[in-house]
């Protein structure tokens, strides 16, 4: 317990210490009103206590924020759906868990998500709750099938472009992560080509503080299954190739598309193809220093005061009653009675 008054300390003294002088004073002279001044010293006691401020201590955490704002670039399209991620798990498992990881790894930072399929979309504006980025980490699924128009690893481009200049334009000095999330695939489609030159994630670059691309699958390849919307996946048909006779599609990483983009961006390139620890590509990233956990410790003083204000409460109800029953009563005067 510590004592925070109410007032600077000379002014509690200076009313505090006459109120409780003159009952202490008045209850030694006046031995037959005993009862009435030590009830009244009791008040001044009660009311002197609370303005000293005696309070007990209590640690309170409060959410603190860094200055980094984080951009996942995720692709969303069937290809991520491919069954060669820690084995036979699709691909999108690998950036649920990386996204969660990397959020882990920032705590109190800002997170945006840009996501693409057969276009690229805005699925979350910068913002510090991250457990809006987990939930949508939880319920991300590949498009739809019926959907799909092709894969282009270009298509976020404007998007981010987009993200990161307004970011820039509202707090310049913060420091800004991109972590392209992706298997790199790029595949003819109604709205795209595989020969087709990619346009070049470079003019960002200066925008860029670091962040990482992350390649997901194998050079072997995986099977994917078809995405309507409601069939169960243990239940769905894997999507067919009809350029290869109808047999089963397979999927295979783009490793030299990843890398270059890596490389236009300058940031790493990091192939991630198990759960694995997310350190390398987070560590030793210059933002400002934050608790462990995204916290800081707040301590606060709790007042204590009822006790004492509920004493003074009751000797006050006391006081009053005792002057009350002082007042002369006064009797009614009955009119004569009429004969």
């Amino acid at each position: 317990m510590s004592l925070h008054p109410v007032w600077p300390l000379w002014a509690v003294l200076l009313v505090a210490l006459p109120l409780i002088l003159f009952p202490a004073v008045m209850l030694v002279t006046r031995r037959d009103r005993r009862i009435a001044w030590l009830r009244r010293l009791g008040i001044a006691l009660a009311i002197g206590t609370i303005a000293i401020g005696p309070s007990t201590m209590h640690t309170t955490a409060s959410t603190v924020q860094s200055n980094a704002e984080i951009f996942f670039v995720v692709d969303r399209t069937g290809s991520m759906a491919a069954e060669d991620y820690d084995g036979t798990a699709v691909r999108l498992d690998g950036v649920r868990h990386d996204l969660e990881a990397i959020v882990d790894a920032f705590p109190g930072a800002r997170y945006s998500i840009i996501a693409w399929d057969s276009q690229a979309t805005r699925q979350l504006p910068l913002t510090t709750d991250a457990r809006a980025v987990t939930s949508w980490a939880d319920t991300v699924r590949q498009e739809l099938t019926s959907f799909s128009t092709g894969s282009q690893v270009d298509r976020p481009l404007v998007a981010l472009a987009e993200a990161l200049t307004g970011a820039a334009e509202r707090t310049p000095s913060n420091v800004r992560l991109v972590y392209f999330m992706s298997d790199g695939e790029n595949t003819d489609g109604e709205q795209s080509s595989a020969e087709a030159e990619l346009e070049s994630f470079a003019p960002l670059a200066p925008l860029v503080d670091g962040g990482a691309v992350l390649g997901y699958g194998t050079t072997e390849g995986g099977r994917m299954k078809v995405w309507d919307g409601f069939t169960p996946a243990e239940e769905a048909p894997y999507i067919t190739d009809p350029d290869n006779g109808g047999a089963e599609a397979v999927s295979r990483i783009d490793e030299v598309t990843l890398r270059t983009i890596a490389e236009q961006l300058g940031v790493d390139y990091v192939h991630r193809i198990a759960p694995d620890a997310v350190d390398g590509f987070t560590s030793g990233v210059d933002v400002q220093e934050i608790a462990s956990d995204g916290r800081r410790e707040h301590v606060i003083y709790q007042p204590i005061v009822w006790p004492f204000a509920s004493a003074a409460l009751l000797l006050l109800v006391w006081e009053a009653f005792t002057i009350a029953r002082t007042f002369p009563v006064r009797r009614a005067h009955l009119a004569p009675e009429v004969r």
